[in-house]
């Protein structure tokens, strides 16, 4: 039946010209789902998480260069903006845990002997046959449906000869040890690195005349001023591998409320294994909000208050009271001292 197989086969052609031609990717990441996650958590920074979605995006759809790491980032801005926590929340929404990353803390390897903790000892040393190192080797390479993420926290601490460890990391995505026995790959990782470069030159514009300018002007001081100071302490080599540069911004004042919600939230979250939740009045929130606020050291600086301020007094009524499970806690505020109340 020639005619029939003939038929058949057309019919399967036409079917396969019809079919609405998409397309899988290798990542079961969503980047909306992590826009959410960090807009919910990152307070004041639009722009820079917008960016950040954005190539998030590009990495699902695969259009990065096979030859590299999926996206080198270098997150600019003052301490406690929500560089670290923005790279903890992408960790928690790719591979569910908030410290499945490898971070490594520059500010430990400000001597120059420290850089055979990246690159392993030479042959010849102890620990060379072992390639030991300071890089965790199944947090770099990831899954084959998710991303390694890798973390250089306060890049600008590093001695010399670290940043000169980091650029195969950055160029080519891989990085083989003084053994010469094994090659670390990064190819399938989200590289961040954060940096407080130009923060005091920022802080200085904010407390000066810069204050009086629009707010756009001073963002774009802000980001020349971190240029200068970047170009000042890497080499145009080193900084030209960067995929992006991206500004965070002083938090500021009108922030305070939801600084205070947010230091809630994560209170709450602690206190469910005592299976009560805390709700504050208005005179401990304002309290909270005043002491709170400090623009050289941004959320942490309420997170300290709330250490100092509120934690003690919650954690002697649980102590002394052993609230029964589903009580609802009420801090308040009453001639300058928190006090606590149940249900």
């Amino acid at each position: 039946m020639p005619f029939i197989n003939e038929l058949l086969a057309d019919n399967q052609q036409h079917n396969l010209r019809e079919a609405p031609r998409t397309r899988t990717s290798r990542f079961d990441f969503e980047p909306e789902a992590i826009a959410q996650r960090l807009q919910q958590r990152i307070l004041g920074q639009p722009q820079a998480l917008a960016e950040i979605v954005g190539s998030l995006a590009v990495v699902k759809a695969e259009l990065g260069d096979p030859r590299r790491p999926l996206g080198v980032f270098l997150l600019l801005g003052p301490t406690g903006v929500g560089k670290t926590e923005t790279v903890r929340l992408i960790a928690e929404a790719i591979h569910g845990r908030a410290d499945a990353l490898c971070r490594i803390d520059m500010n430990t390897l400000a001597q120059e002997h420290y850089a055979a903790s990246l690159t392993g000892a030479p042959p010849g040393y102890v620990g060379s046959k072992e390639g030991t190192t300071l890089f965790d080797r199944e947090a770099i390479e990831g899954r084959f449906g998710q991303p390694g993420i890798v973390l250089f926290d306060e890049l600008e601490k590093a001695s010399d000869p670290v940043i000169r460890a980091l650029m195969n990391i950055l160029d080519n995505g891989q990085l083989r040890l003084s053994a010469g026995n094994i090659t670390l790959d990064f190819r399938n990782s989200l590289i961040f690195l954060t940096s407080n470069l130009g923060a005091q030159a920022a802080q200085r514009l904010e407390q000066g005349w810069g204050r009086l300018l629009p707010q756009g002007w001073r963002q774009q001081l802000q980001q020349r001023r971190q240029t200068r100071a970047l170009h000042s302490r890497f080499d145009p080599e080193f900084i030209n591998r960067m995929d992006h540069r991206i500004s965070y911004q002083p938090l500021g004042g009108d922030q305070l409320d939801q600084l205070v919600s947010l230091s809630l939230e994560q209170l709450n979250l602690r206190l469910a294994r005592h299976q009560v939740q805390l709700a504050l009045s208005p005179a401990l929130r304002q309290h909270l909000a005043s002491k709170g606020y400090d623009r050289r050291f941004g959320a942490r600086a309420m997170a300290r208050t709330f250490r100092q301020e509120l934690e003690p007094a919650l954690a002697r009524s649980l102590l002394q009271h052993s609230p029964s499970a589903g009580s609802l806690l009420r801090a308040d505020l009453q001639r300058g001292q928190v006090t606590i109340s149940g249900d």
